[in-house]
């Protein structure tokens, strides 16, 4: 009894000190330091977008169209004369939008149906992975063009897009981490003392299943980024004048002839936020759960 009611009340302030030296022991690699400047530059610009922007990333100037990089427009301008840094700049808070909001809900789903999984009786467990097996059957890239073509493009459709088809990853994940704790002492101890199930998966589970589903989470958001950008460089995300990174790379690439600029202004913040976020992603993976990489792949 002494020894469960010690680990749940020192579990958060171990967990502290874990976080922290974890953290610095990021910044010491190089690739973890990269990432977090990278994805603080883009989280910082996408939040701050109201500030930075110069110009309204809608307002159309068709005098000003397709002009270079100058101090004016700090990258140039597109074929409706629209500033390319303003649109980027809320491109970026549109593409965080949707990886947060939609990785946010995946997480507290899969984590709510894993722990099920896990702890729940056998029938239960079989049901929800037959789920999940049939929703990871379809092609990612497939089942989000039915969607969209079924439900008609939008902001939300994507999110629902993502939330569908993480569930499964990040439950399967939650399942084998509460597989793995289901018979250790502490449950144990706690079963026996009367404790109910929800307790015992609220108190006793969740903090010790919680750290490898974030840094997975952590790793996921290139992922969503990529999606979105994609759907809308089809014409099938966000829908305009809303600025999206996929948007202003579809536009470059039909006038591209005229001037590069709007595909590197729409390619290389996609770039620099996967990059960003991956290698961020990894290094937090290595530090804080190496095992985890094993039950990735």
């Amino acid at each position: 009894m002494s020894a469960t009611a010690e680990r749940v009340s020192i579990w958060p302030t171990g967990a502290w000190s874990a976080a922290v030296k974890g953290l610095r022991r990021v910044v010491r690699e190089p690739l973890g330091l990269v990432g977090l400047i990278l994805v603080a530059l883009v989280t910082v610009s996408a939040i701050g977008a109201d500030w930075f922007a110069p110009y309204d990333a809608t307002e159309i100037n068709v005098r000003n169209r397709m002009l270079w990089p100058s101090l004016e427009h700090l990258l140039g301008t597109d074929q409706l004369g629209r500033d390319l840094f303003s649109r980027v700049l809320y491109g970026g808070r549109i593409a965080l939008e949707v990886a947060l909001i939609s990785i946010g809900l995946a997480v507290v789903i899969g984590l709510a149906l894993g722990m099920l999984a896990g702890f729940g009786p056998r029938w239960l467990d079989a049901v929800l992975i037959f789920a999940f097996d049939t929703v990871r059957s379809f092609p990612t890239i497939m089942f989000a063009l039915a969607v969209v073509t079924l439900v008609g493009p939008s902001l939300e459709t994507i999110m629902l897009i993502v939330v569908v088809t993480q569930i499964p990853v990040y439950a399967r994940v939650v399942r084998t981490q509460t597989l793995a704790l289901k018979g250790s002492e502490f449950i144990m101890a706690a079963r026996v003392m009367g404790v109910g199930t929800l307790r015992i998966m609220t108190v006793h589970l969740l903090p010790n299943v919680i750290g490898p589903l974030l840094i997975l989470a952590s790793m996921d958001i290139p992922f969503v980024v990529t999606i979105e950008a994609g759907l809308s460089f089809l014409g099938m995300g966000v829908r305009p004048p809303t600025p999206s990174w996929g948007s202003i790379l579809n536009d470059g690439y039909s006038f591209i002839s005229n001037t590069p600029w709007p595909v590197l202004a729409g390619g290389i913040p996609l770039i620099l936020t996967t990059l960003g976020f991956t290698f961020l992603g990894e290094t937090l993976r290595d530090t804080f759960d190496p095992k985890l990489r094993r039950i990735i792949e």
